[in-house]
């Protein structure tokens, strides 16, 4: 019987314990840890209100390796899934090949004290777990995760290659405050406060964070400005696409968190080196994130649409020269809410764990070492996509997009 243990329980993990427990068949067993219990006893109760399934609870601090190699021998888990904050991805992989347990995130390494993320430190513990004969899947979210698993749908179904890839990322979403987050703030506003980098012509260029700005008309959601950023699939996707002659990510913000966002970057609330503050060291955005709303907060509140998806222009597989195609996923707020009691964007996130995780467990992605969602057979995950709460649709496109 497989055993699944989840690590972290923030709205991602909310959602991702909510979907295992609504699959009995492959998730008997379920496991939840957080550094706050009371966090994973909110999550547990809500999921045997919702489906009658019983999780267990328990406090880690995933940061220390022998505590977490413990729990994992205690509960004799199939898989481990990391949920937590991006710093802990190294420590629980650490755990995981002691323990001798597969792995799974949602989002790549990041260093508490650098705000620069990417996959060469996960990368490196690839010829470690293949000795192990166990893997790890990285990046099992929405955007990375889907995002990949779109474009190899394409890459198999569509495109002999791919020239250009653009990522369209969109919450149309309105939560009613007047600043907020709909993820952790602290990892989200570091995202967007590092400058912006793109795949072009075989190396990454790189430009001001928030200096590329463009508008696009998004179904569902309706005309928005969209700005480039560095998003961690371009870099699982330049390994794996390597015919790709530019890859870019886009994603939507509004003029109020834009506003709210560069005020807070003038007054220097958003620095990640401490400061001192009445005898002791703070850091600064650690101390924002303590007073913004918790993003699991936000979902009785929050309405409209997400738009996520793919664009890309190639040779198509038929024959017929070069084509464009664009395959998203448009879901609803209020639908997620309905659901698991989380906003869309914790949604799309957790709802692909879920489903990454079945893909291990179930033997459809199997593998040994360090593994990207670029790496396996898109369809069966593409087909849990539709049964489980994001459905996906593909159109062909006149071309590319225009800028």
């Amino acid at each position: 019987m497989s055993k699944v243990l989840v690590i972290g329980a923030g709205g991602v993990s909310s959602v991702a314990v909510h979907k295992m427990a609504m699959n009995p068949e492959i998730f008997p067993e379920i496991h939840l840890a957080s550094r706050t219990v009371a966090k994973c006893d909110a999550i547990a109760a809500s999921v045997k209100q919702r489906t009658g399934q019983t999780v267990a609870t328990y406090a880690l601090d995933a940061e220390d390796v022998p505590a977490t190699v413990g729990l994992i021998r205690a509960i004799g888990p199939s898989l481990v899934v990391n949920l937590a904050l991006p710093y802990q991805d190294l420590p629980i992989m650490d755990a995981c090949l002691e323990a001798g347990v597969d792995y799974l995130d949602t989002a790549n390494y990041e260093p508490k004290d650098e705000a620069k993320f990417e996959y060469g430190w996960q990368w490196a513990y690839h010829d470690r777990f293949k000795e192990a004969g166990i893997m790890a899947l990285l990046g099992s979210g929405f955007d990375p995760g889907v995002t990949s698993v779109f474009t190899m749908w394409l890459k198999k179904h569509k495109l002999k290659t791919i020239r250009t890839l653009d990522i369209l990322d969109c919450n149309g979403g309105d939560h009613g405050q007047a600043f907020a987050t709909n993820f952790n703030p602290e990892i989200n506003i570091r995202e967007v406060t590092a400058p912006a980098r793109h795949w072009e012509k075989g190396e990454w260029v790189e430009s001001p964070a928030m200096s590329n700005r463009q508008s696009f008309d998004f179904e569902g959601v309706g005309p928005r400005n969209m700005y480039l950023m560095y998003h961690e699939e371009l870099e699982s996707l330049a390994k794996f696409v390597p015919e790709m002659e530019r890859a870019r990510f886009w994603m939507t913000f509004g003029d109020e968190y834009i506003k709210h966002l560069t005020v807070l970057q003038n007054v220097g609330m958003t620095r990640i080196d401490p400061v001192i503050y009445e005898g002791r060291e703070i850091i600064p955005l650690q101390f924002l994130k303590a007073v913004l709303p918790e993003p699991a907060s936000l979902g009785p509140t929050t309405k409209g649409k997400t738009n996520i998806g793919v664009i890309a222009t190639g040779e198509a597989l038929d024959g017929s020269g070069s084509k464009t195609f664009y395959i998203k996923n448009i879901c609803d707020h209020e639908e997620a809410y309905a659901e698991t009691g989380n906003q869309a964007v914790s949604y799309t996130t957790g709802v692909p764990a879920m489903i990454g995780s079945a893909m291990v467990l179930t033997g459809k992605w199997r593998g040994e070492g360090v593994l990207n969602m670029e790496q396996f057979d898109p369809d069966p995950f593409m087909a849990m996509l539709n049964g489980h709460g994001l459905p996906w649709t593909v159109e062909e496109l006149d071309g590319p997009l225009g800028f």
